[in-house]
C-alpha cells in the first residue's frame, strides 16, 4: 500500500459561493482482511457488520464462524457506503455478467458450460 493514497471523496458538483473540501485518504495503517460471510445488524443509532472469514461455506448443519472485524457506522455512512457498493457490483456485472448468488445455479450453469465452475470476480465461486 502507498503511504498516502490521494483520491477526492465525493465527486459532486458544489453549489455556487460554497467552498468544496478535498479529503486525502491515508492509508498507512489499514488493516487488510478477507472476508467471505457479513452479517448486518443495527441499533436504534448505529448499523453494524460484522465480518468473518468461513472455511467451510458449503457445510450443511451447524457450525461456528468467528467474526474478525466489525463495523459500526452511522445510518447516513451506511446509506453513503450501500450507494458506493450498488455501482461498483453494478459496473462489475456490466463488465462480466451478473453475479449469481445461489451456488446451485452457479454449479448448474458450470455443468452446462462444459465442466468448470463459474468464478465471480476475484476468483470466487
Amino acid at each position: 500500500m502507498a503511504d498516502i493514497n490521494p483520491r477526492v471523496v465525493g465527486g459532486e458538483e458544489p453549489a455556487p459561493g460554497t467552498v468544496q473540501s478535498e479529503i486525502i485518504l491515508n492509508d498507512r495503517d489499514a488493516h487488510s482482511a478477507y472476508s467471505n460471510f457479513a452479517r448486518v445488524t443495527a441499533t436504534p443509532e448505529e448499523v453494524i457488520v460484522d465480518f468473518a472469514l468461513n472455511p467451510n461455506p458449503f457445510v450443511q448443519g451447524k457450525h461456528e464462524v468467528k467474526i474478525t472485524q466489525r463495523l459500526i457506522m452511522n445510518f447516513y455512512t451506511a446509506k453513503r457506503l450501500c450507494r458506493a457498493l450498488v455501482a461498483t457490483l453494478q459496473r462489475i456485472e456490466a463488465s462480466f455478467g451478473p453475479i449469481e448468488l445461489d451456488v446451485q445455479r452457479r454449479v448448474q450453469g458450470a455443468q452446462a458450460q462444459g465442466g468448470a465452475i463459474q468464478r465471480g470476480p476475484g476468483g470466487a465461486i
